[in-house]
């Protein structure tokens, strides 16, 4: 297989939206760290939040490992055009793998992240869930519960 000029240059559209979508999930979880941070300062402190806290404290680490291994590939891609430009061809070749490779570890360590995303979203549920246990029943009962409020 003959790697040319274009075949790195085809994943730099393709890196940027990576990295794109990888700040946006940074600035949420931002986000997200000042809100728990928030509450926690207002005396909130329960086993809910300190969970929460855990859990970004990981997604932050898989969302910096996702950021470095994309501009690691970004700038293997670049190396890789760099050394079709001055032929060399086992050069070039062993670095588009590289980059390719460091582009496919970013994308796993992303799937990573949205699992933990979702089990947090769980944890999230699961605590409302537990709060409105109950309501169902009451929800069901609708007569008994009005002439208790009346």
């Amino acid at each position: 297989m003959e790697i040319t000029f274009n075949t790195p240059a085809l994943l730099f559209p393709a890196i940027s939206l990576l990295l794109l979508a990888y700040t946006n999930r940074f600035l949420a979880l931002a986000s997200l760290v000042r809100k728990l941070h928030d509450e926690y300062e207002k005396g909130k402190e329960n086993q809910l939040v300190l969970n929460q806290i855990k859990s970004l404290r990981y997604r932050l680490r898989l969302v910096r490992y996702m950021q470095t291994l994309g501009v690691f590939s970004f700038i293997c891609a670049v190396f890789t055009m760099y050394s079709i430009y001055n032929e060399w061809v086992m050069g070039s070749r062993f670095i588009f793998a590289i980059a390719l490779l460091s582009l496919l570890v970013s994308l796993v360590v992303s799937l990573i992240e949205i699992a933990q995303s979702t089990k947090a979203l769980e944890l999230e549920l699961s605590d409302i869930e537990e709060h409105d246990k109950f309501a169902f029943f009451k929800d069901l009962l609708p007569g008994k519960d009005k002439r208790k409020e009346d």
